[in-house]
């Protein structure tokens, strides 16, 4: 293939401006806050998840907080019913008034019983809405993180689409200068080789594999026309001719 050395040196801009995509790709991939925000997200899902529990238990110990109440509250009807019947004098018998009595106790009691179920029953909603108290807020901690974090991480996202913009500009009209054979191949090259398709040919070294060319390899580049598209034996990149070549 031939091309103007002119071209040639154009093409080490081209992949200088494909090495500067590539860098810009890679640090937008590798920013702290993606790992940041990850560890964050999944603290939140934990939390939120530790919530979700903490409010069920808060709810069920509601429902029977309020059913432990209507059962003492019942109770205490029925003891006041009794009492009732048995201060107006309406029961008359001595077994009854006995039976009665008997029963008045025996509500007491039950009463009692209820009564000690209802304040370990609100003893254990009032640990479970602490509960929920001390989540919520962590959880509203942790989304605050997460917030700063994503907005570090926008910012960081739009400065680096922004110059990678430009850059991708410039590309195209610097790869515009190129004749359309030499940058096809090139193309080709740097998608085969890990993004690096031509490299300068510096002090007898390929700069794309960083191999110092054998003496033959030498003499042939040495002996090739100005205009002659020449590749490293080793890696079979372009290699570039210039003033540095040691040639």
């Amino acid at each position: 293939m031939k091309a103007a050395p002119a071209d040639q040196i154009r093409l080490l801009d081209v992949q200088g401006l494909d090495t500067r995509l590539q860098q810009l790709a890679h640090k937008r991939r590798s920013l702290p806050e993606h790992a940041e925000i990850e560890s964050l997200t999944k603290d939140h899902t934990q939390l939120r998840d530790l919530l979700v529990a903490a409010q069920t238990e808060e709810s069920d110990c509601a429902r029977e907080q309020t059913k432990a109440e209507q059962d003492v509250d019942q109770v205490r009807q029925r003891a006041a019913r009794d009492q009732q019947r048995l201060d107006s004098g309406a029961v008359t018998s001595p077994k009854d008034l006995e039976n009665l009595q008997r029963e008045i106790a025996s509500l007491a009691k039950r009463q009692g019983d209820l009564e000690d179920v209802v304040l370990e029953v609100m003893e254990r909603r009032e640990s479970a809405q602490e509960r929920v108290a001390e989540l919520t807020e962590r959880v509203g901690a942790v989304q605050g993180k997460i917030d700063d974090a994503t907005a570090r991480r926008d910012a960081a996202v739009e400065e680096l689409d922004g110059e990678a913009g430009s850059v991708t500009k410039e590309r195209e009209v610097v790869s515009g200068s190129v004749p359309d054979d030499l940058l096809k191949l090139y193309d080709k090259l740097r998608e085969q080789q890990g993004g690096v398709g031509a490299a300068k040919l510096y002090q007898r070294s390929c700069q794309g594999c960083r191999q110092e060319l054998a003496i033959t390899e030498l003499s042939e580049i040495r002996a090739a026309a100005p205009d002659t598209v020449v590749r490293c034996e080793n890696c079979r990149r372009i290699l570039v001719r210039t003033a540095d070549s040691g040639l």
